[in-house]
């Protein structure tokens, strides 16, 4: 008779390492900047009310600030280590405070929400939309970016080792978050579905990092942080666990002439509300046909 198979563990959030995270800040931003290249004039030019919603250490947030200066930003995160670097961008316009992207509930209206790199980290986040899509002013802005990368190496490799026999029973469904990103056409179903003008597009970024081990550089700011987090109380686990990983992504990302190349895919998404206010829920007004192609 087999054995059952075990549930999945109960692990507590992710604790989050800014610095570990910002190591790879030029790469991380990149799809950031492109993101916001899409995004266009808002309501209340030139002094609009943005949410930065998974604010993370505040270095993205701070671009929302220098693009639109006399703008009220605020930047919302749930790991007091992110929000502590985050502090070091504070300005008179720009602050920081707690929250959770899984039950925040905008109580002013906004030209712009945006979330960086944050909703896969959220099940079910399109549930989401509808209430910060009420959120915007008439004209106003959502846009968020996601992994896009879970058939990758780096993710694939991760999840067949956290659930070998060795670590199953310490890491079973721990940080297993390829069901909550959708492909790029739901987005953009879902995004029309809820009346907005929408802008949905992929971008693979061919990276190449520089040094030793770059790629598990990478993934201990991000995809590792759960596992990391499971195992900070069994230091020799931690250690086994890495230099496992290690060795498969070795394998895997060899390392070439100019560094390792770690292709990088992206979800993008930038949808405008209807010139209209809406209906509770909804963008109202203007229907949207505007997909840029992968």
């Amino acid at each position: 008779m087999s054995a059952p198979t075990p549930g999945p563990v109960p692990t507590p959030s992710p604790t989050w390492d800014p610095q570990q995270y910002l190591r790879h800040a030029d790469h991380r931003t990149r799809p950031f900047r492109d993101l916001l290249a899409r995004v266009g004039d808002l309501p209340g030019h030139p002094a609009p009310r943005i949410a930065d919603l998974g604010c993370g250490a505040g270095n993205v947030t701070a671009l929302l600030a220098d693009r639109w200066p006399r703008a009220r930003v605020t930047g919302y995160d749930n790991s007091p280590q992110m929000l502590g670097q985050a502090a070091a961008h504070a300005r008179p316009l720009l602050d920081f405070t707690r929250a959770d992207a899984a039950t925040w509930t905008p109580t002013e209206t906004y030209g712009l929400i945006v979330s960086n790199a944050l909703l896969q980290w959220l099940p079910g986040h399109v549930d989401r939309f509808p209430v910060w899509l009420d959120a915007l002013a008439p004209g106003g802005t959502f846009a968020f970016q996601v992994p896009g990368n879970f058939t990758a190496p780096s993710h694939t490799l991760l999840a067949a080792l956290r659930e070998s026999d060795r670590w199953r029973p310490l890491l079973h469904g721990v940080g297993d978050r390829t069901a909550a990103v959708l492909p790029p056409a739901d987005y953009l179903a879902r995004l029309q579905d809820l009346g907005c003008e929408a802008d949905v597009w992929e971008t693979t970024y061919l990276q190449t990092l520089p040094g030793d081990d770059p790629v598990l550089d990478w993934v201990k700011g991000t995809a590792l942080r759960p596992v990391l987090t499971a195992l900070a109380d069994d230091r020799e686990a931690h250690d086994a666990f890495l230099a496992e990983y290690r060795d498969l992504l070795r394998t895997a990302y060899p390392p070439g002439p100019h560094g390792t190349v770690f292709p990088f895919r992206r979800v993008f998404a930038v949808a405008r509300k209807g010139g209209r206010r809406p209906a509770a829920g909804r963008c109202a007004g203007v229907r949207a046909d505007s997909a840029r192609p992968a």
